[in-house]
């Protein structure tokens, strides 16, 4: 299942013109807090298709039934630039278990890359549903690889992944590896040029959040 975010007319439309407007990524608060808000919306829509049960309340006038997620899931998302949409996720499933993988591309001196994944630490994994947030869905190789890790730590009942910007390649490959995982996304651009990356995209997410870095 992929679901495009911004194919209803929202507020979210705005904050994805807003990342990818090269004026307004000077601002990075303004950047990671776009991101988080996009986190949200992705929660909330996410939350609708999870288990709800019954259980009652104690008010200070009396007993109400209310609907109540029946399982926390767990959030993880890729470092470093992954961090502002899991916060965005998190601020909504904030009783969640949390997960953190550094995977990244390993630039080699002809222009290809391979990814490396260098750390992961994650709770239980078994049975349960886990929301991996990674901002830009390019190539997809990152993706697949850190849930391919994750299923050797246990067996998630469902796996989500929110992305800000996805490429249909990408999609197709993330798909292809796990027909199962649910894709939500809030654009979906067509193009991925031989580097590997997003056109029109928004450029490197990682650095707009939180600075440039140097290469290794």
């Amino acid at each position: 299942m992929v679901v495009n975010l911004s194919e209803e007319y929202s507020l979210l439309c705005n904050w994805i013109a807003e990342i990818r407007d090269e004026e307004t990524q000077k601002d990075r608060m303004r950047f990671r807090r776009n991101l988080e808000r996009i986190g949200e919306v992705a929660a909330y829509e996410i939350s609708k298709t999870l288990v709800f049960e019954e259980k009652e309340v104690q008010t200070p006038l009396g007993i109400a039934i209310s609907k109540q997620l029946k399982d926390q899931p767990v959030i993880g998302t890729i470092l470093r630039a992954g961090l502002p949409l899991h916060q965005g996720i998190l601020n909504y499933f904030d009783k969640a278990d949390n997960a953190f993988i550094s995977a990244y591309r390993k630039h080699q001196p002809d222009g290809s890359f391979e990814i490396s994944l260098d750390y992961v630490s994650c709770p239980e994994l078994e049975g349960r549903v886990v929301i991996i947030s990674d901002p830009m869905l390019a190539t997809g190789a990152s993706l697949v690889k850190t849930i391919q890790f994750l299923r050797e730590e246990g067996h998630p009942s469902e796996i989500h992944v929110v992305v800000a910007i996805a490429c249909t390649v990408g999609i197709e490959y993330v798909l292809r590896s796990e027909p199962r995982c649910k894709i939500w996304c809030g654009a979906i651009d067509d193009e991925l040029t031989a580097k590997g990356y997003i056109v029109p995209g928004l450029g490197d997410a990682g650095d707009l959040a939180f600075g440039t870095k140097v290469q290794m």
